[in-house]
């Protein structure tokens, strides 16, 4: 690239949320060029095991121009099939995207912005940035301590069972990745120790439907984050554990220790060699629970309230109750041989030179940013539920994109209280996530 080239747009990433903004931006004939420091679908690609899949249905694929094409919208596309989904998608708006490209340094250069990238430098009116949040693993300090002779890695490094030596494995977090890879290991008869945190679950079919297609019936993924109970705070919050795997099913952590895993209360640390686990194995089991069963709840009212004919079916209730208390154990006595920390990711913006982040997470109003000229898109929760899914992506583009366009056509942008919905929270009173678990 040309040390002097200018962008009226310039979009940083090329996944799925910086491809729904090019969509949107295309519609609205803004020119802009994307920059994606790897490979389209990235992380989907090198960053899931063999056996991953969707722990939402199909249907909820609604990339803006490019709704799941398959013939099983209430099945869960496998890893390959998402890769292709979204490579697809790329060809299909012929986004801009140049891979291989990653930006160094983002900072301002006037009324502007100076993007400075592996290839060179480029000046841009406006940015967006479509990072996600999700950019080291993280791994708590104890890992150093831990035997040489254990092979440990993260979750985003885990393939298949295959990898690991033989021997016990411990998965440290049970959030979606860790219930499932756990899951994957269990099933593969590997001997598993779970290190149970403080995730909620879901149903995976209830009452004759899947439980996300009640939950989009009760307008749960467009509940903005200003009207949930906790405001700002359920950005921080796990998502809830249920797989997509041989058709959808619960995960029970419960059954799976009928079955032989082994769980545990949360990892506290490392004592002469030993590690030490909390007492707070049948409290995060218990509401975990409570969860499921708020779900549920929920939807009871939901069918009852609009005279839904649906068959009867009870709640989830406990199948096994831990013995244990806190412990604490010298993980090679136990066998163990290797480690999965399924502990998440930390966000690392150290390369965007703006005053824009607080504690570690960008400001901004529904992905306008105090920076003028300055967006996100693609965060949990940057609006709605949906916002960091493939089903709600396409609406923050839009309405970013409505935002960008304006400057860029040096036009008064439109007040945010008067900006329309592409599909507006319907607000069903009584009925939220928040309320059903609390």
């Amino acid at each position: 690239m040309r040390a002097t080239e200018h962008w009226p747009v310039v979009v940083i990433g090329g996944g799925q949320a910086g491809l729904a903004m090019s969509h949107e931006l295309k519609e609205r004939a803004v020119s802009h060029v994307i920059f994606e420091k790897n490979r389209i679908a990235h992380s989907w690609r090198t960053q899931r095991w063999d056996a991953f899949c969707l722990v939402t249905p199909n249907w909820q694929c609604r990339l803006p121009g490019h709704h799941y094409p398959g013939k099983e919208p209430h099945g869960f596309m496998p890893k390959d099939e998402i890769v292709s989904y979204i490579e697809d998608y790329a060809k299909k708006i012929d986004a801009p995207v140049r891979e291989g490209v990653a930006v160094k340094k983002l900072s301002r250069n006037g009324s502007g912005y100076r993007v400075e990238t592996q290839e060179g430098t480029v000046t841009a009116d406006q940015v967006v940035l479509a990072v996600s949040a999700y950019h080291k693993p993280k791994i708590p300090a104890l890992a150093n301590d831990l035997s040489a002779s254990i092979k440990q890695i993260h979750s985003s490094e885990y393939r298949n069972p295959g990898q690991l030596p033989e021997g016990a494995v411990m998965v440290v977090g049970s959030g979606q990745s860790g219930c499932q890879i756990a899951e994957d290991l269990h099933l593969a008869g590997r001997k598993v120790h779970l290190v149970v945190g403080s995730a909620p679950r879901c149903p995976r079919v209830y009452r004759g439907r899947d439980a996300v297609d009640w939950l989009d019936d009760l307008g749960q993924y467009d509940l903005p984050v200003d009207k949930h109970p906790l405001k700002d705070g359920v950005r921080g919050k796990a998502n809830h554990y249920l797989t997509g795997r041989d058709g959808g099913r619960d995960i029970d952590l419960r059954r799976f220790a009928l079955e032989g895993m082994i769980l545990h209360g949360r990892l506290l640390g490392l004592e002469d060699g030993r590690l030490v686990f909390g007492d707070d194995l049948t409290k995060n089991l218990d509401a975990a629970d409570a969860v499921y069963n708020g779900i549920c709840t929920m939807i009871d009212k939901h069918i009852e309230s609009q005279g839904i004919e649906a068959p009867g079916q009870a709640h989830y209730r406990p199948v096994w109750q831990p013995e244990i208390g806190a412990e604490s154990f010298d993980s090679v006595q136990a066998g163990i041989t290797s480690i999965v920390w399924a502990t998440g990711f930390t966000s690392d913006w150290s390369w965007v030179d703006l005053p824009v982040f607080e504690n570690n997470y960008p400001k901004h109003e529904r992905g306008i940013t105090p920076e003028p000229g300055l967006y996100v898109v693609g965060l949990p929760w940057l609006y709605t539920w949906g916002s960091g899914r493939f089903v709600g992506v396409g609406r923050d583009a839009a309405y970013i994109a409505d935002h960008v366009a304006d400057v860029s056509r040096e036009k008064t942008a439109v007040p945010v209280a008067s900006r329309k919905e592409t599909r507006p929270w319907h607000g069903l009173d009584g009925y939220n996530l928040a309320s059903a678990v609390a």
